[in-house]
């Protein structure tokens, strides 16, 4: 869960991807939100008081707990609140699987030229579906001098990558991401955390729903950049790719960062939460 979907007046409206610290676009999307989701937040609602739960929030899809509720988010891109969540709110700062296979990444890869740096490219499966997309990326990051893994998803056959890369349809992701200097991503949320989790900066080309507001709290938190998905030029993507890659302070902080997020064991966390949950 995205932190911003637990609602507060005080932040930006979920979903909306505007920045924290300016509030003057905020009432005009809550508005066409409202526009465009009250008919089916009102049948949904509808329908799962029929099926015998209370109702749901005020424009929201899902309840919350009356016992424990978990989300899982860097504690470095949470949001700020005046009034801090009550006790049922846990937040993990990562819960990354180890359940992913290894990987033997191919000679072209691991023997780089020096100043190529590996950065991992993943849309996610609707993202690496848009195949105009995919082409453009592998068209213009392969006239760079890096090295690039990447994930090629469920329209793999549909484009070939150029020869500075390697990639498959899909990837062991979190094998893959404690390799690799940066990433380039959709903004979902498990490769958002997960790449805090191993303390890489991101490149953002967000997609839909929560996407844009990590994008934007990686972006303002400093941390990676946004870009405009369809609208970025060349430039702005090769100078992204660049200059996070030479900010020596930024990665020593994620590296930092990183130990103390993979310290708190967010899976075990987890965990002793729903065993309280149980045994209460």
């Amino acid at each position: 869960m995205q932190p911003a979907g637990v609602t507060s007046p005080l932040l930006p409206p979920p979903y909306s991807g505007l920045p924290m610290d300016d509030d003057s676009q905020w009432a005009s999307f809550r508005a066409e939100y409202d526009r465009t989701h009250r008919p089916l937040w009102t049948e949904f609602n509808t329908w799962c008081m029929g099926q015998g739960a209370p109702p749901l929030p005020d424009l929201e899809f899902v309840h919350t707990s009356e016992r424990a509720n978990l989300y899982v988010y860097p504690e470095a891109v949470d949001y700020p609140r005046a009034r801090p969540l009550d006790q049922t709110w846990h937040r993990l700062d990562s819960s990354v699987r180890t359940t992913d296979d290894p990987v033997e990444l191919p000679a072209m890869l691991t023997d780089r030229p020096a100043g190529s740096a590996l950065i991992y490219l993943s849309l996610g499966s609707l993202g690496s579906a848009d195949i105009e997309l995919m082409r453009r990326l592998v068209d213009l990051l392969g006239r760079t001098r890096h090295r690039y893994i990447v994930s090629k998803g469920p329209q793999a056959s549909e484009y070939e990558l150029a020869p500075n890369m390697w990639g498959e349809a899909f990837l062991p992701q979190t094998t893959l991401l404690p390799l690799v200097d940066l990433v380039i991503t959709h903004g979902g949320n498990n490769t958002t955390t997960e790449s805090f989790h191993h303390g890489k900066p991101m490149v953002v080309l967000p997609l839909f729903w929560d996407q844009y507001d990590n994008a934007q709290r990686v972006h303002e938190t400093g941390f990676g950049v946004r870009l405009a998905t369809y609208a970025f030029a060349d430039r702005d993507l090769t100078d992204a790719i660049d200059g996070l890659l030479a900010d020596q302070d930024l990665r020593a902080r994620m590296a930092a960062g990183a130990q103390l997020i993979r310290s708190r064991d967010g899976r075990t966390r987890a965990a002793d939460v729903l065993e309280q949950v149980g045994r209460e």
